[in-house]
């Protein structure tokens, strides 16, 4: 088989739900009768109906990995439902080729009273392999998943962790020509993660791969195509993956300020950031000002400091000011902080303020989200820092 054919072919797919159980069965035998007399009416929605997923159109070939992002509710299941052909569709069709590995479900296609060994076999049936097949690949699944003491346990005793070792590690190690895969991934530990993420990459280059994640650094990591879907439908689709990754987080980003902890003795009363110019140009100067009133007649300046998120909300950098011995008399401190030729990559960030005293480093004042601004730049990356660095290349001549 050719390396680039298309494996997925997604046609104008549609499907719709009922609000309620009650009328979802009343509408069921209606259509049931409606579908022997020839009478279809999928285009419409009635009394309590939503489109889980409208008008969805995509090709994924062989080497290619989409990755399929959105809030919860969005349609992303149901669609790998259909994809995995658990429910049917109302409109359009699917075209998969070749054998399908998925995992969009914690357990899903494990029978729990049967052992994790019984299981193997049972998923490599349902993939197409023979007996010869599956034990020429036993071992090699079970110390995948790192679970060989506990595997002719019943299913049903497993931890969540331990049923996503074995579920990935049949999915994957069975080789197949379609990998689809769910949220489960947030369950492993990091040194599980990352075995799996090596294994994709092993495997992507034969194989055809849908990636759905919350975590936008894993849909980064693995993914070369993206579609962002809201309500169903798609509202980002393309190749330019950190662009949908940017869709992503401004669609659902939010910026609340929160007070973590407060003593009473100073307050913000005022501040800005890039004298409330929030966007700005990546190499900009990124200048934060900071009005704080003080509820004791004298005070030392305190340690501020101010920590960076991005979209993420990982922590990126901090500044914090040297330490300074003056005694101030007047109750309010301004506080201006330029930070020249910020080199952010382009994106959303916000950040924290942090106020304590300077000597024994005890908390006055924490407040979380103090103000958001936002890098752009001609580069698109979805990382948070891109570096400048001095580049020489030359050609070299053949000996």
């Amino acid at each position: 088989m050719s390396e680039k054919e298309v494996l997925i072919k997604v046609e104008h797919l549609s499907k719709k739900f009922c609000k309620d159980l009650k009328t979802s069965l009343w509408y069921g035998v209606k259509d049931l009768f409606n579908n022997v007399l020839g009478n279809k009416n999928e285009n419409s929605l009635r009394y309590n109906e939503f489109w889980a997923v409208k008008d969805i159109n995509f090709e994924l070939r062989r080497g290619e990995c989409l990755g399929l992002i959105g809030h919860n509710g969005a349609g992303k299941s149901t669609l790998l439902k259909i994809l995995n052909g658990l429910i049917n569709p109302d409109e359009g069709k699917v075209t998969i080729k070749g054998r399908v590995g998925a995992l969009i479900e914690l357990g899903a296609g494990f029978n729990p009273i049967l052992t994790g060994r019984e299981n193997i076999y049972n998923n490599g049936a349902i993939l197409g392999l023979s007996k010869i097949e599956i034990e020429t690949k036993l071992d090699e699944i079970i110390d995948f998943a790192e679970i060989r003491e506990f595997i002719d346990m019943p299913v049903q005793n497993y931890s969540s962790g331990m049923q996503v070792r074995l579920g990935f590690a049949v999915a994957a190690q069975m080789k197949p020509d379609v990998l689809i895969i769910d949220e489960v991934l947030a369950v492993g530990d990091l040194g599980f993660i990352l075995k799996c993420f090596k294994q994709i990459d092993q495997l992507l280059p034969h194989t055809a791969v849908v990636f759905v994640s919350h975590s936008m650094p894993m849909v980064a990591r693995v993914s070369n195509q993206i579609l962002l879907m809201e309500k169903g439908i798609a509202v980002f689709q393309g190749k330019e993956v950190s662009k949908g990754i940017n869709s992503y987080y401004n669609r659902f980003n939010s910026n609340e300020k929160s007070i973590m902890f407060d003593d009473g003795t100073v307050s913000l009363i005022k501040y800005s950031t890039n004298k409330n110019n929030t966007t700005l140009q990546r190499g900009d100067d990124l200048t934060i000002e900071l009005e704080m009133e003080f509820k004791e007649e004298s005070f030392n300046i305190p340690l501020i400091y101010i920590e960076f998120r991005d979209k993420e909300q990982r922590s990126i950098a901090g500044i914090f000011n040297e330490k300074m011995s003056c005694e101030l008399a007047n109750d309010k401190l301004v506080v201006e902080i330029k930070i020249p030729k910020v080199l952010f990559a382009q994106g959303i960030y916000t950040y924290d303020l942090s106020v304590n005293h300077f000597e024994n480093k005890s908390p006055i004042l924490r407040i979380n989200n103090v103000d958001i601004f936002q890098i752009e730049s001609e580069t698109e990356m979805w990382v948070p820092f891109h570096l400048e660095a001095d580049w020489q290349i030359t050609g070299k001549a053949n000996d």
